[in-house]
């Protein structure tokens, strides 16, 4: 019976404390007690048995219990700098791209007419429709700079902007978006003030003051960032002109699902500390994500504006609006500056640690 109990015991865990089953034993007492008689003495034998198992079970247990922990403590894991690292080669490697598309277009290495060359025989209402367009992006963006400069001298005004929560910052995300939607939607008519141009100039002084708390960066840094905004502008304009006329039109489709993802990271980067390792992702996909993703932003608008000013008709019932054409160089503008003053302001703190 015990030998049978050890074989059963082998397919237990690798140790068990078993217990047999009741037996019943007839035990002969000695001579010299009542002749003849036997009693029924009830009997528990505990067994401790080491079973020995395979050692790639144990090698599988250990690699679950691994994968475990570390969805677990995924999200608020350390971050290791490898995410802004990545950022940065990403930016340093569309720099490169940037430089050689430069080159090879503007030395008229492409076989396809550029942009620039189909210049020489645009009539004159084209030319001035690019004009229009390119002034009121600088109305804008002089617009802005105003107002985030006027607001940030005052003091009272600047601590009811600066939003205490992410409930805030999502809200004042939504009133720009609504007024950018208001001021697309009215009517524009040739003119110095009319209800088109109050609702550009109205428009762009809300993000101006929206973005007034970014003036606690310090002066000098939001210069050096608007220096580098206006060449990484400069740049990428030359090279959406000297580029041939449709060039750059194609990839609107993968810019605006890079969008929804830029979106969603400045999104999820409010719920997680940077500190950590999902933080720290979900900040270099919105900022030097965000940098290459408007960068790429600004060629395909760039070459919108060229295409719509040769392509609108002249006796259309409304006139070519260059506020609307504007809008999109404009807001490209306004978040590769962001993107550069917050990457610079986080690569100071970094040298003063």
């Amino acid at each position: 019976m015990f030998a049978l109990a050890c074989r059963g015991v082998i397919t237990l865990p690798a140790r068990a404390s078993v217990s047999l089953p009741a037996t019943r034993a007839s035990i002969s007492l000695p001579a010299r007690h009542a002749r003849g008689t036997t009693s029924c003495v009830r009997t528990k034998i505990n067994v401790l048995v080491a079973v020995q198992r395979y050692a790639s079970q144990s090698r599988i247990g250990l690699k679950r219990a691994a994968k475990t922990r570390t969805l677990k403590e995924m999200a608020g894991a350390p971050a290791d700098g490898s995410a802004i690292s990545i950022g940065r080669g990403a930016v340093a490697g569309a720099a490169a791209i940037g430089v050689g598309a430069l080159c090879y277009y503007g030395l008229g290495m492409s076989k396809d007419v550029g942009t620039l060359e189909r210049a020489a025989m645009w009539p004159s209402y084209v030319r001035e429709r690019i004009q229009a367009t390119y002034a009121y992006f600088g109305v804008g963006i002089a617009s802005t700079a105003a107002s985030a400069i006027a607001i940030s001298r005052n003091p009272a005004l600047m601590t009811r902007l600066m939003p205490k929560s992410w409930v805030g910052a999502l809200g004042m995300m939504g009133v720009v978006m609504c007024s950018g939607f208001i001021c697309m939607s009215v009517p524009y008519t040739e003119g110095i003030m009319g209800g088109k141009q109050l609702a550009w100039l109205a428009h762009s002084g809300l993000l101006g003051a929206v973005l007034a708390p970014m003036t606690l960066l310090g002066g000098q840094l939001l210069i050096r960032a608007a220096w580098y905004t206006a060449g990484v502008v400069g740049g990428l304009s030359c090279v959406a002109t000297c580029a041939p006329s449709e060039k750059f039109l194609y990839i609107g489709g993968p810019l605006a699902m890079g969008l929804g993802v830029v979106i969603a990271a400045s999104i999820g980067g409010m719920f997680f500390a940077p500190s950590t390792a999902l933080g720290s992702g979900l900040y270099a996909i919105s900022m030097y994500g965000g940098l290459i993703l408007f960068s790429g932003f600004l060629l395909y608008d760039t070459q919108l504006i060229m295409k719509r000013a040769e392509t609108y008709p002249i006796m259309a019932q409304q006139p070519y609006d260059p506020i609307n054409s504007a809008m999109g160089i404009y807001m490209d503008t306004v978040n590769i500056f962001i993107r550069i003053a917050m990457i610079l302001s986080n690569s100071s703190g970094g040298r003063r640690k």
